[in-house]
């Protein structure tokens, strides 16, 4: 291979997985469950502005805060239904439980199209792998039950290394885990500056995956943009 790469590491929400449905669907799902009636729609906007002030007043899910994750999102789901206009403790305590522990299963994610097989071709040709993500600690078991976990050496989240991408420091844990010098890794991922930018900035190489038509960002190499992530190998092996 004309890059000699050895270690890939990849971004995972949208990338490798991804929900199986918006947010406020399963949030109203989960609502009338409880006898409780919200529109989705609201719900997907309410929770878009909870979870913004969360991630504005406690980075990271609260890390050095004295947070847990599991509190961070206790308190985002319940905000999210307050703004909708459910106040009632009890039933949005229930709910807020409920939902922390339905997105920790494969029942609300789905694996992408050629995530699999490529995953499983790129093992095939020796490369090692590793996840770094923007994830709390429910990650590891999230890959498990979707199948994807064996595929990886670690999985590196947020919540583990106490800082998120783009924050250098979380690719040189990975370069750390993958025990190699960054330009013989690769990260792939679906976000400019968190996973491409942020991946090059430590000197390491990057792939964005990019469906047509969600524009292009001038300072892009065609050949770092992946339709498909069917397409790496081949722009690997080239």
């Amino acid at each position: 291979a004309m890059l000699r790469l050895r270690l890939l590491t990849w971004d995972v929400k949208d990338t490798l997985l991804r929900l199986r449905q918006p947010v406020g669907e399963s949030y109203a799902a989960e609502a009338r469950a409880q006898g409780v009636r919200v529109l989705p729609e609201a719900l997907g906007r309410s929770f878009q502005e909870a979870y913004g002030a969360q991630c504005r007043h406690f980075p990271n899910y609260g890390q050095g805060q004295g947070l847990s994750s599991h509190q961070w999102w206790v308190d985002v789901v319940k905000q999210t239904f307050r703004l909708s206009g459910v106040h009632e403790e009890g039933i949005l305590t229930l709910m807020a439980e409920n939902l922390y522990r339905d997105f920790c299963s494969a029942h609300n994610w789905e694996v992408l199209p050629g995530a699999g097989e490529t995953l499983s071709r790129c093992r095939q040709r020796g490369f090692r792998m590793g996840v770094v993500s923007n994830f709390d600690k429910r990650l590891e078991n999230i890959l498990c039950q979707c199948n994807l976990r064996h595929h990886f050496e670690f999985v590196l989240t947020s919540e583990d290394a106490g800082c998120a991408k783009p924050d250098r420091r979380i690719f040189e844990r990975a370069l750390s885990l993958g025990g190699v010098p960054p330009e013989q890794a690769a990260h792939v991922g679906d976000d400019y500056s968190r996973d491409y930018r942020a991946a090059r900035a430590v000197g390491m190489h990057g792939f964005l995956l990019r469906a047509p038509g969600q524009g292009e960002e001038p300072q892009m190499p065609p050949e770092h943009v992946l339709p498909t992530l069917s397409h790496l190998l081949a722009l690997i092996e080239k």
